[in-house]
């Protein structure tokens, strides 16, 4: 059995762009965790219990190390009555912050 440059090429990006999803999919649990226990902490209520991808980049990092930079939007209340939208953002596998707008209490 051979394989033409072009067949391993091919092969090789749907391995690379399943690895990016799999890892995407680590990072965006990783982020998750943090929301939920963020929302705890301020006594909110994270809605649907997910958050949504809004952007993706290319960014370094504080070492100069090029990582995926990540941002998520999720919806919380404090009330139950209104629904505001806050963001997580990801550098790589890590939350570099968590942003909640001004909301009722």
């Amino acid at each position: 059995m051979y394989f033409d440059l072009k067949d391993l090429f091919w092969l090789s990006l749907i391995v690379l762009i399943g690895l990016h999803w799999w890892q995407g999919q680590r990072v965006k649990e990783v982020a998750l965790r943090a929301t939920r226990r963020h929302c705890e902490e301020l006594d909110l209520q994270l809605l649907d219990d997910s958050i949504g991808l809004r952007a993706i980049w290319l960014k370094r990092d504080a070492s100069g190390r090029l990582r995926w930079w990540r941002s998520y939007n999720f919806e919380f209340t404090s009330s139950g009555d209104d629904r505001y939208r806050g963001r997580v953002v990801t550098l790589g596998d890590r939350v570099e912050s968590i942003l909640v707008p001004p909301h009722r209490i």
